[in-house]
This record gives C-alpha cells, structure tokens and sequence, in this order.
C-alpha cells in the first residue's frame, strides 16, 4: 500500500448500537480499508468511525458507510447536544503516507459528486476542499445546525451546495465533504449542569475569538453524567498540546468558579501528542522519546553510532576540574567537543566568579549566595554541552527509515539549543547581580566588577546568538515557538542590561534599582507561560557528518 489515506466519518447516531455495528460493518467491507476505531457517545448522540487504507478503497468504503446512515438515522427524531446537519454529518479525508492534501480534496469531490447524483442529498464541501472561502471552516456550514443551513440555501444564492439538490434530504439532511490534515478530538469535562458556562469558556478558549491558537471549541450539554463539557479540536497539535488546551480550559473555568471533572480524546491520537502533554504537564528537561521503554522496543534499541565518535562526543575531561592549561587545549584541540556553548558558559561562569569574590569581599551574603548559584550552574552547563551533542549524535545515527528519528533528532536539537539559552539567561542574572553589587563595592574592586559586568554582556550576547544558529533546523514547531518566547524575554533584558553598561553616573541609581525588580517580573512571566502563536516554515535538519551543531556543538 504505496497511498494511504484515513477517513473519519461523523454520524449523528450514539444511542442505537446496530446501527454503528452496521456502520463498521459496511467500512470493512471494502478490501484494502482497515476499521481502526469506533466511538458512539449518548449524550452527543453522535457516533466516529475511522478507517484507513488505499485511497479508492477509502473512497469507496466512505460511500458505503453514507449509505447506510441514509437508510438507518432519521434526522427529523434526533435530539443530541452536538451540533449537526446530516445524518452522515461530516466525512474528511486525512493524507497519511504517499498522499498528498490535493490528492484528498479530489477524493472529497468526487465522494461529493457521487452522493449528490446516487442519493440525492446536498454537499458541502468544506476546509481544504471548499471551492468557496466561506464554506472552508466547518463550523460556517453547520452555524445554525439544521434549520440555518436549509434557511441560507433557500434564501442566499452562495450558499447553494456543491452537489446534489439545493433542497435538505427529507431524513438525512446534507453531508458535510472536505480534506483536512490530522486533529485531536479532546474534551474537557465540567461539574456544573449550566450549558452556558461550558459555551462561555468554549467561546474565551476558541481561536476564532482570540483564544488558544489551532483551537475550535464548543460547550456541549451532558444530561447522563449530570455535567457540561467544553468539546475541542486540536487542529494543530505541534503547535498547540492537549496540555495547553487543558491549561486555557481550566484557567478560563477558575474564573467562572468550576471545577475540572476529567477529560476524554475521541477517536485516535498520535503517541507523540501524548508525550508531549507529559513534557509539559511535568515540565520534564531535555527529555528524549527515546527514553519511552516501547519506543526503544519497537526500534529495536539500536543505533549506528561508532565508539570513536561516542568518544569523540565526550569532553576528554571534566571542564570543572581542568587547569588553565588543560582548558585551553581541550578547546583548541581538533575535536567536536567543547566547542561555542562550553565556552560561553565558562566566560559566564568567571563573570559570576568576580562576582562572587566582590560579594564576598564586600560582606554581601545575599550577593555572595547568588553569585554561587550561578558560578555552580553555570560550570554544570559547560559540561552538559558535550552530553547534548552526544545525544545529537546518537539522533543521527539512527536509520532514516527508523520512525523514531525525526522525533528524536528534534529533541536533541531543542537540548542542544536550550542549553545555550539558559547560558544567555544566567549571563543576564550574573550582569545584573554584578552591578548591584558595585553600588556597595569599595574602590579598589569596580574595576574587576566591571570586568565581570563586560564578560556577562559578551555572554548573553554569544548565548543568544547560538541559539538563533541552532533553531533555524528545529524541525518542531512547538519547540521552536517556545525556544522564540524565551529568547525575546532575555533578549529584551540583555538590552535593558547593556544601556546600564553606557548610562552617565548620575543616572545609574534609578535604573539600577529598577533592573532586579523587572527581571525578577519577567522570570515570573515565563515561569507562567505556556505557549505562544507565532509560527513559521520550518526546515529539516540538513545532513551531517558527524560535526559541530552550530556554535553549542
């Protein structure tokens, strides 16, 4: 099966499990298409088939399933919270493997095309398949349900359908037709039995009112739970988790006084989508999915990577142990490791280093424990460096064919560029602790604390400028998005830093009184964000012979 194409037909049927039995059984029917879930759900009154396989059978089996929706659901008794205008409600088609999103907007107008003629109900098509721009989004079609459909088709000649009749079926209404790429189907479910608190936190959370980016959402009525539910979906997952998703839906709700009773994913969902709402739930570190036990399992636990360059991608010796001597020709020598990001790291170290020794001359404790924090830190970063590109190497190394590899090549590359970007933060911190510390500092040490100051700035500076190398072959946009967030936040302070470096005297004070409380509410900020909207095209990463990642590694 060179093409695969998935197709997940919505039913508003949830009640009658013939019935879905029926709708199962016609899908699978069709040779080449394999059923890969089922969903009904009472409340809803709606039912989810997915199946996949070649993109004729696809094709084929969607007709069938329409089919048997016509001769089985009768529109005209159906009372359900979801919101609807046919009894095959929406059917798109989703470009898997070896198909392109063209290839499925043809297969939804001719499945269009088909329908109109055979069964004689109108089609819309709809997202990447719609002809007219205000048909493309799928809550403009259905945006009065039923009746607001058949009103705009009598009385407003755009809205004529694509195929078939310009009247509703008398049982089945009209069928919704499109391409789309892959979403989550997520739901957050409320304690409360008031509908429109659940709509009121839907309409704040939707992207189309300003909310959540690559959200659609809707408030959904629960009677059998005693709940209401604010139905989403993810239409980007990369840029946008089903943690964040969860995050907006439960802050919005705070406000509203209600509590989260759970959630719920309809249909299928990528495993990746998953880890990534693990990531961000447990804020985890550098976490690889290599580390997920099954993922390891399946790919076999192997990699290509050679001793010689395993131990090429470790530092020879401990950076935080070696000599003056032994530093310089660790980094001189022709190896890839240290490199940019050990050695920025180390110059913010002796930044904080000054620091500290003017801390402590001067009797500052507070001073002299920051400044600790960050020297300690800091030589852990330089280190820690050599441990990125090693797991950027083992990314690598592993077979193209290997599912895993674009994952794990993503997540090395966000370790190997979120390293540099803490380096360009604590480079920041250490500046702004050591011009605090020179307002106290005697005579004799403002010229070491000003040395100190210079070393911080050239810091950040490098920090930052090796974090805009490395993103530019960040393939996840996710990642990438928040690696942006936080390089605005410490390129902005790194410039608030670098004025207080050319302010006259007499000025300093105020500005430096006001520095630590500002960086101190930017901390805050990020510490509490969680995503961010900006987007653009990403690149995959180039191939490489086993070298150095731009200035990190």
């Amino acid at each position: 099966m060179n093409q695969i194409v998935e197709c997940v037909p919505n039913f508003s049927e949830g009640r009658n499990q013939a019935t879905v039995r029926a709708l199962v059984t016609a899908a699978s029917s069709v040779h080449g298409v394999r059923v890969l879930d089922h969903t009904m759900d009472r409340d809803h009154h709606r039912s989810v088939v997915t199946f996949a396989g070649q993109s004729e059978a696809v094709l084929e089996a969607a007709f069938r399933v329409i089919c048997v929706a016509t001769d089985r659901i009768d529109l005209r008794r159906h009372r359900g919270g979801h919101p609807r205008v046919g009894a095959t409600d929406v059917v798109p088609f989703v470009p898997i493997r070896g198909a392109t999103m063209q290839d499925c907007a043809q297969l939804a107008r001719r499945l269009g095309q088909r329908v109109g003629q055979e069964l004689e109900i109108p089609v819309f098509l709809y997202e990447r398949a719609a002809p007219h721009p205000d048909h493309a989004p799928l809550e403009a079609v259905r945006r009065g349900g039923l009746k607001g459909l058949a009103y705009r088709m009598a009385s407003d000649p755009d809205w004529n359908p694509d195929f078939g009749p310009s009247r509703m079926h008398k049982t089945a209404g009209a069928v919704i037709v499109g391409a789309r790429g892959p979403l989550v189907a997520f739901n957050v479910n409320l304690r409360s039995t008031q509908l429109e608190v659940a709509q009121a936190i839907a309409r704040a959370v939707r992207q189309s009112n300003g909310g959540v980016s690559h959200v659609k959402a809707i408030g959904v009525a629960l009677p059998s739970r005693g709940l209401v539910q604010v139905a989403m979906n993810l239409t980007d997952i990369e840029q946008t988790s089903v943690h964040v998703a969860f995050e907006a839906v439960q802050a919005v709700a705070s406000l509203h006084g209600v509590a989260i009773a759970g959630s719920e994913i309809v249909g299928l969902v990528p495993r990746q989508a998953l880890t990534d709402a693990g990531i961000d739930a447990l804020r985890l570190e550098g976490f690889d999915p290599g580390q997920v036990l099954e993922s390891k399992i399946e790919d076999g636990g192997g990699h290509r990577l050679t001793t010689r360059d395993r131990d090429k991608a470790e530092p020879a010796i401990d950076l935080r142990e070696a000599t003056v001597s032994q530093l310089l020709d660790a980094v001189g020598a022709a190896e890839p490791v240290p490199a940019g990001a050990s050695v920025i790291a180390i110059v913010g170290a002796l930044s904080a280093a000054l620091g500290l020794m003017g801390a402590r001359l001067g009797r500052q404790r507070n001073l002299e424990r920051r400044f600790s924090s960050e020297v300690a830190r800091l030589g852990e970063l330089a280190q820690a460096d050599g441990a990125a590109y090693r797991r950027y190497l083992l990314a690598t190394g592993l077979e193209k064919s290997n599912r895993r590899r674009t994952a794990a090549l993503s997540s090395a590359l966000h370790r190997a560029t979120d390293i540099p970007l803490e380096i360009a933060e604590r480079a920041v911190e250490a500046g702004t602790l050591l011009h605090e510390c020179s307002r106290y500092a005697k005579t004799r040490m403002q010229s070491d604390l000003k040395v100190g100051f210079l070393l911080a700035l050239a810091a950040a500076e490098a920090g930052l400028h090796t974090v805009a190398q490395n993103i530019k072959i960040q393939p996840n946009q996710r990642l990438k998005a928040k690696i942006r967030q936080r390089f605005k936040r410490t390129t902005v302070c790194l410039e608030e830093l670098r004025r207080l470096c050319y302010t006259p005297a007499a000025s300093q004070e105020s500005s430096v009184q006001a520095l630590p409380e500002k960086v101190r509410i930017q901390r805050e900020w990020k510490s509490r964000s969680s995503t961010t909207t900006l987007k653009k095209p990403s690149r995959s990463p180039r191939k490489n012979s086993p070298g150095k990642v731009s200035s990190g590694n």
